[in-house]
């Protein structure tokens, strides 16, 4: 039996574009299999009815359209974030957290329906097809996975459009050019690369960036905005409670408005090469900085220190599409653990890209200005003698190299 015959019932990640219409009927067509559509509303600001209705069209029975942000900021942004996690420096990962939840419920739908394979609509030279099929496995090991674009031969644009002109597929007006570069967007933040964007030596046009203002052309005042902490995790601003994705909604508007979290980075792929993409990450930009202002405070050095060694090695296991392995589970303990205290607020000043701190507090704070002061103190405890001792004993092993080694 080929592959192709024994695959009965197949979860396609379906976004309801030009694409995923064309995969549909391709899958359709050579699988002669059911399909089952899954559409996530990650908060990308698209309609996603429509969707509903291509999918019927094409012979849908099961058609699955969930608003997914909530829980997309509770349980994958936010746990990301108490690891202050950011990729090669620079990047906080806004595509690469968002796949391990759809293929969460891909495989959830798949076991609900009785579907026996899952696909999705990742190519075959970049980071994405990694992160779902990883995570299909981790969760469903013996799930079958269709990979169209690792199997078809319409390796090119005329050749898509000419597959949905032969099959009925509406292809919008704007579609049948060569696109001029490719976006994904979520409510953590909205990427693009390829076509215009691939050589980093030019400077990104103007209309690329979508999601953030310039900040040349930011208001002139700074917004000022208090954002409260509790076990890491956001929880207020302004000191009115919200919920996880009202939280990010409301510093994406902030952050957008005052041309905050823009990114232009080369980076380096887990399939080997690297690449260029520019990546607007507002919301997330603010709370990266207020998360370690309210660290600063309430984290014994040792454990901020340790959380900081750690983070590139947990930046990388999400970038490489780990998510569900448990080395990945083993470090989120650790962090977990690490924000017990981590409880307080942050008032950030926003102005003109810039996200700065300028006043932070926590009942469980480790500062303390009797202990710090330059002044005369009120702690007796702490004798300014005892530093000499301290100085000569992590001298020692600098003194004797020197004297017995030269």
């Amino acid at each position: 039996m080929s592959d192709t015959e024994s695959v009965k019932k197949v979860v396609l990640a379906y976004s309801g574009g030009l694409d995923t219409s064309i995969i549909l009927r391709w899958l359709q067509d050579t699988y002669r299999c059911e399909v089952v559509t899954f559409t996530a509303d990650l908060g990308q600001g698209e309609e996603l009815e429509p969707a509903r209705e291509k999918a019927k069209l094409m012979g849908v029975k099961e058609i699955f359209i969930e608003d997914v942000r909530e829980e997309f900021v509770r349980d994958f942004v936010f746990p990301m974030f108490r690891a202050n996690t950011v990729y090669e420096g620079t990047y906080l990962l806004g595509t690469s957290i968002a796949r391990p939840l759809i293929a969460k419920r891909q495989i959830e739908i798949a076991q609900q329906t009785g579907a026996d394979a899952v696909c999705h609509g990742a190519t075959g030279k970049g980071n994405d097809q990694v992160r779902f099929e990883l995570s299909y496995y981790a969760l469903q090991p013996d799930i079958k996975i269709i990979a169209p674009w690792r199997e078809w031969n319409l390796t090119s644009r005329t050749a898509l459009i000419d597959y949905a002109e032969k099959h009925q597929i509406p292809v919008p007006k704007d579609k049948r050019g060569e696109a001029p570069f490719s976006v994904d967007a979520n409510m953590l933040h909205v990427s693009s690369e390829g076509k215009v964007l691939e050589d980093p030596a030019v400077q990104a046009a103007d209309y690329i960036w979508s999601n953030t203002i310039a900040p040349e052309e930011a208001p002139d005042k700074p917004t000022f905005v208090e954002i409260g902490f509790e076990k890491g995790d956001p929880v207020s601003i302004d000191g009115q409670k919200l919920s996880p994705a009202t939280i990010l909604t409301k510093l994406n508007e902030l952050g957008r408005a005052n041309g905050i979290g823009r990114l232009d980075l080369v980076e380096n792929r887990f399939v080997g090469m690297k690449n260029r993409g520019l990546y607007e990450t507002p919301g997330g930009t603010i709370m990266l900085v207020a998360h370690r202002a309210m660290e600063s405070l309430t984290l014994d050095r040792e454990m901020g220190h340790l959380k900081d060694e750690l983070m590139p090695r947990y930046a990388k296991l999400i970038y490489n599409g780990f998510w569900f392995a448990p080395e990945r589970e083993m470090l989120q303990a650790a962090i977990d653990f690490s924000q017990q205290a981590v409880t307080g607020t942050v008032t950030m000043k926003l102005y003109k890209g810039n996200a700065m701190v300028v006043a932070r507090k926590a009942e469980k704070s480790l500062f303390s200005a009797d202990w710090v002061t330059f002044e005369e103190s009120a702690v007796a405890d702490y004798d300014h003698k005892d530093a000499q001792g301290f100085i000569k004993l992590n001298a020692l092993r600098l003194r004797l190299k020197k004297m017995l080694q030269g």
